[in-house]
């Protein structure tokens, strides 16, 4: 028997308000999608103003992270031609992205989930999920050891 760890729904909710922070201080209205360890869908949230169409690309992007245990940025530059994956993007049904905003959530070595974000550019999409992975990493240090009431 296999024991998971995963994201939480309350998980999610903190990432997610750590990416819309950070997208409000830039000034870029995303989506923002968050998942398990296995790539399915835990919360999502489009911000007023965010791109129809990065709703499926951030979801996609949590998707390939959380799945794959690696950035999304990381698969782009896997993924050119001449290098070892190339062409990895076309499966999956096109689901693995390659464009930077896609990061897994890891916990003491071990990925729980993942976070993408879609609506800005790829550097601001990144930006905005590595701040989501902050905050969430900065609570739950401030958790552990302490007892469950």
């Amino acid at each position: 028997m296999l024991r998971i760890n995963r994201v939480s729904l309350d998980d999610a909710r903190v990432l997610i308000s750590g990416a819309r922070a950070k997208a409000e201080q830039i000034g870029v209205p995303m989506c923002i999608a968050v998942t398990d360890e296995s790539g399915q869908l835990v919360a999502f949230e489009r911000m007023d103003g965010g791109k129809v169409t990065s709703s499926f690309i951030a979801q996609d992007k949590a998707f390939t992270a959380a799945g794959a245990k690696r950035s999304t940025e990381s698969y782009g530059v896997a993924s050119q031609p001449g290098s070892p994956a190339y062409g990895i993007n076309s499966s999956i049904g096109g689901r693995l992205m390659v464009v930077a905003g896609g990061l897994p959530v890891v916990i003491d070595g071990e990925v729980v989930g993942g976070i993408g974000l879609s609506s800005g550019t790829p550097a601001q999409d990144a930006e905005c999920a590595q701040a989501g992975v902050d905050l969430f990493l900065r609570l739950s240090k401030s958790l552990i050891g302490k007892p469950e009431v």
